[in-house]
């Protein structure tokens, strides 16, 4: 796991690095040696002498002037996917001091960026930002910000800082499988938008296609395209026009699957006999179609709460023994995959 802090002139960073706590604790200590226990005190200042760390002369002034703001980043404000997971962070931060002020990257890596310069200069207590896809620039940036970040909604093996969410690979292999199992012979992927998580879904999807014996690239289409419901049903539609045998697929989020659903039945076919579906994410409307659709569950307010947990624990100047949080997923199967042929 790489240092938040590049090498050269030790930093703030490189002595929480050193004496294993939070740069916020850091700073504590280093202005108000009394707000902090003898303990952490007696850590940080063996820290300084061994890193012969010395302080900016404005760094107390800039301590003092931090904000309360929590600076969360998302990729999308109308994708029903983050809506709990920022209801949970908004629940746990509006109990208290602090103020969550949200931002809206689209999905645009230049946008996302832009976000994080922006919300830095405001001296905020804690940064969330969706996904482990960051360019270099706002990677560089996060890791160089002297307050707790977490990245949600995706796991790997480098944080930035801390991260909480589930492997979208591990999924997308799951549905696979679970295809493979229930007797589909014919199985495709419809996926639009086909962000960096998307795209992990697909790669998982492959691996169970290749290892069940079904993988065939002819039955896997996909468009940068926003996805809705309307163009999971055209894109059922096309895929069955190209490959007739077509008898299953996976679709990279549950608006594609629903749409598919409902291109299925308008082409008279029946669900799960003639075509198995199945989803990702289980929004409440999978249980609710006819037939209800089989989907990924994520849990993701639980994402959310634990990401403001941790940040919590970190200003309060804990040693956050995991840094990376799985929270998992669960296959949660319904009627579109219970054929009974």
């Amino acid at each position: 796991m790489r240092k938040r802090k590049g090498a050269g002139r030790p930093t703030i960073s490189d002595v929480a690095d050193k004496a294993g706590v939070s740069t916020i604790t850091v700073s504590r200590a280093l202005r108000d040696p009394s707000k902090v226990s003898d303990h952490l005190r007696r850590k940080i200042n063996n820290a300084v002498r061994k890193l012969n760390y010395v302080p900016h002369s404005h760094a107390s002034a800039l301590a003092s002037t931090r904000s309360n703001i929590v600076g969360v980043i998302v990729p999308s404000l109308t994708n029903n996917v983050f809506a709990d997971t920022l209801r949970a962070i908004y629940d746990d931060f509006d109990q208290g001091v602090f103020q969550v002020q949200l931002g809206n990257s689209r999905y645009v890596a230049d946008e996302e960026e832009r976000l994080v310069r922006s919300f830095l200069g405001q001296g905020p207590s804690a940064m969330i930002v969706a996904g482990t896809d960051q360019t270099d620039a706002t990677r560089e940036l996060l890791e160089n910000a002297e307050c707790p970040v977490v990245q949600i909604m995706d796991i790997g093996d480098d944080p930035i800082d801390m991260m909480v969410g589930f492997s979208h690979f591990d999924g997308g292999r799951a549905a696979g499988h679970h295809l493979v199992q229930k007797g589909y012979k014919r199985i495709g992927f419809l996926g639009a938008r086909m962000d960096p998580r998307s795209h992990r879904r697909l790669e998982g999807f492959k691996e169970a296609m290749r290892s069940g014996g079904r993988y065939d690239p002819d039955l896997i289409m996909t468009t940068t395209i926003s996805s809705s419901v309307s163009l999971g049903a055209e894109l059922i539609g096309q895929l069955r026009k190209r490959r007739p045998d077509l008898d299953a697929v996976f679709c990279n989020n549950d608006d594609m699957a629903l749409g598919a659903l409902f291109g299925c039945q308008k082409a008279g076919l029946s669900i799960p006999e003639d075509m198995g579906i199945v989803g990702f994410n289980d929004l409440e409307m999978m249980a609710a179609a006819y037939p209800s659709l089989t989907s990924i569950r994520t849990d993701r307010y639980a994402i959310g709460k634990r990401a403001a947990e941790m940040i919590r624990a970190v200003l309060d100047g804990e040693i956050l023994d995991d840094k990376i949080v799985d929270l998992g997923f669960e296959l949660q199967q319904r009627e579109s995959t219970t054929r009974t042929r």
